[in-house]
């Protein structure tokens, strides 16, 4: 009986049961395991010490991505017999060996390099054996098509500037988690829009598992950090949702995003992209130093800074990030290159409007103390 349900189901047939399934797995086996993670922790003494770039006072666990990556490789193994079981198994095997580089890194401390080595491994795995990489440009600057060995280098490029882009914005409790969750709900429906059922899958099981870490991140008594784990696995699907959904888009000529994908693409990660190359051009240009020294120059250290608790930064950011991204739908039937010159204007303001507002309210209070 049970094997003829099985041969008889058909996920595209129970779309919405399917995704609302694999959500709730991700998501009980991620609450699941994060008190074990907890525990251990606790007993065994692998805790993040507060140093001089913390925005923490408590020693805290930083094995969070342990649970993030089991919520999603289980829903992913179970879900494989009926989905695209190439796409899964590929994306399940670079998941595994981020999540052990990225495991190693938050118990000893692994090498900038040996990372780095790790992502072009993972990513070169996937451009080759699956052949999702970027087309072209989609017109920007007239250029539509690229040689084979251009666009699988550019896509590399992509693939390593987002996992690191992600990993440089965990610094404040749920900003990271809270981003990855809004822009993986969104490439759940681009997907489904664009009937990849195994992608939607794979992004609404990140979805769980980040719904049952964000509860732990923002608790007081049992916080849990995702680590360069977590971080690490999560910007590599991010970046993998990104490059797959731009390359669905670059050969259906019929799709609406056709055109519009790389604007979409950049605005959903506009706050990782931007505050990377902002602090890049700080370490590089004005410090002079190397763009990978530590410091505490990010936007959301600024907010922290001013007087915004974790919180409030991290609502402020997702809202504007989410802002963002929904402007950035309503101006696809533009010119690829004037929506993402409209996306850097109106992006950049939106990020420093609170920096404005700060220095407006302590000008207004100075008078009325100078009037007083």
């Amino acid at each position: 009986m049970i094997k003829t349900l099985v041969d008889s189901f058909s996920p595209e047939d129970n779309i919405v049961l399917w995704l609302i399934a694999a959500l709730v797995l991700a998501f009980i086996i991620a609450y699941r395991t994060f008190p074990t993670i907890l525990y251990v922790s606790n007993e065994k003494h692998l805790m993040d010490e507060p140093d001089s770039r913390s925005l923490h006072a408590n020693r805290t666990p930083t094995l969070g991505g342990i649970g993030i990556f089991l919520g999603v490789i289980v829903v992913m193994t179970i879900v494989g017999a009926f989905l695209n079981t190439k796409v899964l198994l590929l994306v399940m095997g670079g998941l595994t060996v981020l999540f052990f580089l990225g495991l190693k890194d938050d118990l000893t401390v692994l090498s900038p390099g040996k990372k780095l080595i790790g992502q072009l491994f993972v990513a070169t795995l996937l451009i080759v054996f699956t052949d999702t990489r970027i087309i072209g440009f989609s017109s920007i600057l007239d250029v539509y098509t690229l040689p084979y060995w251009v666009s699988a280098a550019f896509t590399l490029f992509v693939y390593i500037l987002i996992i690191n882009a992600y990993n440089l914005i965990d610094g404040v409790d749920g900003l990271a988690g809270t981003i990855a969750l809004t822009v993986s709900a969104i490439f759940v429906y681009l997907f489904v829009s664009g009937q990849n059922l195994s992608l939607a899958t794979i992004a609404i099981a990140l979805c769980g598992s980040l719904l049952a870490f964000l509860r732990f991140n923002f608790s007081r008594s049992k916080k849990i950090f995702m680590g360069d784990t977590g971080s690490m696995i999560i910007g590599f699907l991010l970046a993998f949702f990104t490059i797959s959904f731009i390359n669905m888009a670059q050969i259906d000529e019929t799709s609406e995003y056709y055109k519009a994908s790389p604007a979409l693409a950049f605005a959903l990660l506009f706050y990782p992209l931007i505050d990377t190359l902002r602090i890049f051009f700080i370490r590089i240009v004005i410090h002079k130093t190397s763009p990978f020294k530590a410091d505490k120059n990010h936007i959301h250290h600024w907010f922290i800074r001013i007087g915004y608790s974790h919180l409030m930064t991290t609502i402020i950011i997702s809202s504007f990030n989410f802002i963002i991204v929904c402007i950035a739908f309503n101006l696809v039937h533009l010119d690829l290159n004037t929506q993402i010159i409209c996306l850097l204007f109106y992006g950049i303001v939106l990020y420093l409007m609170p920096f404005g507002l700060h220095k407006i309210k302590n000008s207004t209070k100075n008078i009325e103390d100078g009037a007083g």
